[in-house]
C-alpha cells in the first residue's frame, strides 16, 4: 500500500514539473521507509528568506552538483514561487551584478560557503544575518544542503544526465555548466 501511495505521487510529481523520477522510483520501490524520510528533507526549508534569495542559493548548490534535470526544476520551482525570469536568468550565468540584491547576497553566501572561502562567508553571514536575521541564515543553509542531495543521490544511482539547456520563461534556453 505505501509504495501504491508513493508511486502516485511521484507520477504527480513528474507531470507537474516535466521531471523524470526514475531515481526516486529506485528509492522507494526498495526502502519506501527511506524515501519518505528523505522525502522529508524537500521540505525542510523554512520561508525565511525571500523567494529570490531561497532560488540563488537553490541554483547555486544545484548547479555544484547537476547542471541538467535537476537544474530544471529547480529553476521551474522557483519560478512557480514568483522568481522573475530575469532573476533567474541572471542566477543561472551567475551574473551578480544582473540578479536583485537579494538574490545576489544569497549567490553569494551560497558561493562562498559551497568553495569553504571562510574568510567571504563569514562577512556574507552576517549580512544574511542583518538581513534576514537567523531564520534567514538558517533557511539559506537548509536550502544550499537539500539542494545538493537530490543530485548526488541521482549521479550514485546512476540515473544522471547530460548537461543541457534551461528553459526560463520565454526567451532562449541558457546553457549552464556544473560551478
Amino acid at each position: 500500500m505505501l509504495r501504491w501511495m508513493l508511486f502516485r505521487a511521484l507520477d504527480r510529481f513528474e507531470r507537474t514539473w516535466s521531471y523524470d523520477a526514475g531515481y526516486l522510483r529506485q528509492v522507494a520501490a526498495v526502502s519506501p521507509g527511506s524515501f519518505v524520510r528523505f522525502s522529508l528533507l524537500a521540505g525542510m526549508v523554512p520561508r525565511a528568506a525571500p523567494a529570490e534569495a531561497l532560488a540563488a542559493a537553490t541554483l547555486a548548490a544545484t548547479l555544484a552538483e547537476d547542471c541538467g534535470p535537476c537544474v530544471q526544476i529547480a529553476a521551474d520551482q522557483a519560478r512557480a514561487a514568483g522568481v522573475p525570469p530575469s532573476a533567474l536568468r541572471a542566477i543561472l550565468a551567475g551574473d551578480r551584478a544582473a540578479m536583485p540584491p537579494d538574490a545576489a547576497l544569497a549567490y553569494a553566501f551560497a558561493c562562498a560557503t559551497l568553495a569553504r572561502d571562510l574568510e567571504a562567508a563569514d562577512a556574507l553571514r552576517d549580512q544574511v544575518r542583518q538581513r534576514w536575521g537567523e531564520r534567514g541564515l538558517v533557511a539559506l543553509g537548509l536550502a544550499i544542503t537539500a539542494a545538493r542531495l537530490y543530485p548526488t543521490l541521482k549521479y550514485a544511482l546512476g540515473h544522471a544526465a547530460a548537461c543541457r539547456r534551461i528553459a526560463v520563461g520565454e526567451g532562449e534556453p541558457l546553457v549552464v555548466v556544473p560551478r
